[in-house]
C-alpha cells in the first residue's frame, strides 16, 4: 500500500478546518484507513470540530472487536456526532459546530467508503475519474431533480449548503459504497475546498501525471490555490500495491 495526505489553508482563510489522516498499517480490525473531514461553524468550532471527529473516529476504530469494516466504520462515525453534538450542547462557544467525513479502508479486492456531507472519493480506474460518492448538499439535491445542470452546479451561490454532517441531527444519516479494485486503481479522497476550484478533469490528469502519489498530492494543491484558493484543501491519496489487489 502507498498513500499521500496534505491539507493547505489556501489564499484566502485565515484558519484550516481541513484534517486528513492516512494509515497503510492497521488501524484496530481495519487494515489501514485513510480519511478526510472538513469542519464548520464559528470562531474555532469548525477546526475543533473535524479535528476531535478524527480523534473519536480513531480512538472507537482501535477499541472495536468487530470484524465487519462497514460495521466498525458506522460505529465510530454514529460515536463522533453523538460526541460532537454533546460537546456542542456543553460549550455555548461550540453552538452549530460540524463537519463532513470521508473515509475508506481497503480490504482484499474491496474498497469500503463512507461519507457524510460533501466531501469526496474518486476513484481513477486506468484513464478515467469516478467520483463514488455523493454530495450530501442542496446544490447537489438541485442537479439530482434536473431543477440546475451539473455545469451550472460548480458556480452555483449556494453550493456551500450541507445537507448532512456530523454534529447535526442525533441520529446522522451515513452513506456507504464498495468498490472492487484492480491493479493500477487510485482512490482520492478530498474536500471541497479541492473539487471547487479544480474541474474533475484536471485532478484525474494531475494525478495520472504525477511521478509520485506525493507529487500528485502537492500538484492538487498547487493548482487550487492557483485557482484562487477560496478555502481550505484536504486530500489523501491511496494506491494499493498490485499483489494486494492483483485478480486470482
Amino acid at each position: 500500500m502507498k498513500s499521500y495526505s496534505i491539507t493547505d489553508v489556501g489564499q484566502i482563510r485565515s484558519m484550516n478546518e481541513d484534517v486528513v489522516f492516512a494509515s497503510d498499517i492497521p488501524v484496530g480490525n481495519l487494515p489501514n484507513l485513510f480519511v478526510v473531514a472538513d469542519g464548520m461553524g464559528g470562531h474555532k468550532a469548525g477546526d475543533f470540530a473535524s479535528k476531535f471527529a478524527l480523534e473519536v473516529l480513531l480512538e472507537n476504530i482501535r477499541g472495536n472487536r468487530e470484524f465487519n469494516p462497514v460495521k466498525i466504520i458506522r460505529n465510530a462515525i454514529e460515536d463522533a456526532n453523538s460526541r460532537i453534538l454533546k460537546e456542542a450542547a456543553d460549550h455555548e462557544c461550540m453552538s452549530g459546530m460540524g463537519t463532513t467525513i470521508v473515509l475508506a479502508t481497503i480490504v482484499g479486492h474491496y474498497a469500503y467508503v463512507a461519507n457524510v456531507g460533501d466531501s469526496r472519493l474518486y476513484l481513477i480506474h486506468n484513464q478515467d475519474i469516478t467520483q463514488i460518492t455523493k454530495d450530501h448538499s442542496l446544490v447537489e439535491e438541485m442537479v439530482r431533480i434536473g431543477e440546475i445542470s451539473r455545469d451550472d452546479a460548480r458556480n452555483h451561490p449556494d453550493k456551500n449548503i450541507i445537507t448532512r454532517a456530523l454534529g447535526a441531527v442525533k441520529d446522522v444519516e451515513v452513506d456507504f459504497f464498495d468498490i472492487r479494485l484492480v491493479p493500477g486503481d487510485i482512490l482520492l479522497l478530498c474536500s471541497d475546498g479541492l473539487t471547487n476550484m479544480v474541474s474533475d478533469d484536471k485532478i484525474r490528469d494531475a494525478i495520472l501525471t504525477g511521478e509520485t502519489l506525493e507529487d500528485a498530492g502537492k500538484k492538487l494543491i498547487f493548482m487550487a490555490n492557483d485557482n484562487g484558493g477560496k478555502d481550505n484543501i484536504g486530500v489523501v491519496l491511496a494506491k494499493p500495491d498490485t499483489k494486494e489487489v492483483e485478480v486470482c
